[in-house]
């Protein structure tokens, strides 16, 4: 039974005008600026993804996004991890470290693709979430893929198997709104742990997942 359904991505950056203004024109999305921050929107709620300020990153992203674009003329002046025609995409890193994967063509929107989490056990973690999002789960010897996920705005969540555990908070998560009768102690008893309770001034749970990768949890 699912137990939860996408509610928005968020994404902390060290500037967030800055970032809204490069990742609004690689997502196709808008943004909106003010003191605490910023956010994209698209067409739909679910495109939202929220720009918070944070300290610079020091380590590599554990979960980073994957694009769609007709071509890779936007990116020509970052960075490249890897070289057009080396693998299916190519990966680039934005003004800010942040590394980011760019599949090229034509048969799908531009835009956001899919959100790619490292992990030590790939199978059993894209289990997990896609169990508690009610999804639909594919699985090989290098990755999971976890389909279908009610509310995202995303072809796949991919869990990609690497050999080193988590070690700070990700600078990348999504939120998750409560469905039906699902409670905060159901998640909790399917392996999450409460990070940091709700309170006063904030409307959501923070949880970790059994990799502890940080998800907030909203009720319905």
């Amino acid at each position: 039974m699912a137990l939860v359904a996408f509610k928005d991505l968020v994404i902390d950056v060290e500037d967030p005008a800055a970032a809204a203004e490069r990742w609004g024109r690689w997502l196709h999305l808008r943004g909106e600026v003010d003191d605490e921050g910023a956010v994209l929107r698209g067409a739909s709620p679910r495109d939202t993804i929220w720009l918070n300020p944070a300290p610079p990153k020091a380590v590599k992203n554990r979960v980073h996004l994957d694009l769609m674009a007709r071509d890779l003329a936007p990116f020509s002046d970052l960075p490249r991890l890897t070289e057009p025609g080396q693998f299916s995409w190519t990966t680039f890193l934005d003004p800010e470290g942040h590394e980011f994967c760019v599949f090229e063509g034509d048969r799908r929107p531009e835009g956001l693709k899919d959100v790619v989490v490292d992990a030590v056990d790939h199978l059993a973690i894209g289990t997990w979430w896609a169990e508690v999002f009610g999804a639909t789960l594919g699985t090989n010897d290098e990755y999971t893929w976890v389909d279908d996920i009610p509310g995202a705005p995303t072809e796949s969540f991919d869990f990609v198997g690497v050999p080193e555990p988590k070690t700070v908070k990700n600078r990348v998560h999504w939120d998750v709104t409560l469905v039906g009768d699902a409670t905060l102690d159901d998640l909790v008893a399917r392996g999450a742990s409460v990070l940091l309770p709700k309170g006063d001034d904030r409307r959501w749970t923070v949880m970790a997942d059994p990799e502890g990768n940080e998800f907030c949890v909203f009720e319905a």
